[in-house]
């Protein structure tokens, strides 16, 4: 196999996992697929970069994870970041009645990113406490407490919506 197929295989196994990762960061998906591609050819280019601490989708995760947050340090981010905020506020006022997902989505997406990540990759990724703190490189008694605390805030944002918390989450609240 040549090295663009194989290139293009290493995209199609990790590739759309990492970009719904990276979205819940950036909130821009032209932005995530930018991140993501970023992380994938670095991976691709140097394997030897992996050192078997882990498995190989936590260090992927860890990448792309970084990478993200560089870019919310990044000028480029923070230059856009008053635009974007302008037509959120537009948008909002234009409620179309989108769907319970999309709601519960959007409440998630504007959570802090210390509460947003460890409910990701919990209930999306479906990791353990344990991994989530080896990923984040916090104790896993800190990922317990943000999920904790991400759930209420969750759950108040939703309240202040005018939603039913307990309609999205019967079983966490």
């Amino acid at each position: 196999m040549n090295p663009t197929n194989q290139l293009e295989d290493f995209i199609r196994q990790h590739g759309e996992e990492l970009l719904r990762l990276a979205y819940t960061y950036v909130k821009s998906r032209h932005v995530a697929e930018d991140v993501v591609q970023d992380v994938l050819i670095k991976a691709f280019e140097k394997p030897e970069a992996f050192r078997g601490d882990s498995q190989y989708r936590t260090y992927l995760y860890r990448m792309t994870i970084n990478q993200c947050k560089d870019y919310l340090k990044s000028w480029q981010y923070r230059k856009t970041i008053i635009t974007d905020t302008l037509r959120n506020r537009t948008a909002a006022t234009q409620r179309i009645g989108p769907d319970d997902e999309q709601i519960l989505g959007q409440q998630i997406l504007a959570l802090p990113v210390h509460f947003r990540e460890v409910l990701v990759l919990y209930y999306y990724k479906e990791l353990n406490t344990r991994e989530i703190g080896e990923l984040l490189l916090i104790p896993e008694n800190t990922v317990k407490t943000r999920l904790q605390r991400g759930r209420k805030q969750l759950k108040l944002n939703l309240e202040r919506g005018g939603y039913d918390a307990r309609y999205f989450y019967q079983n966490e609240y």
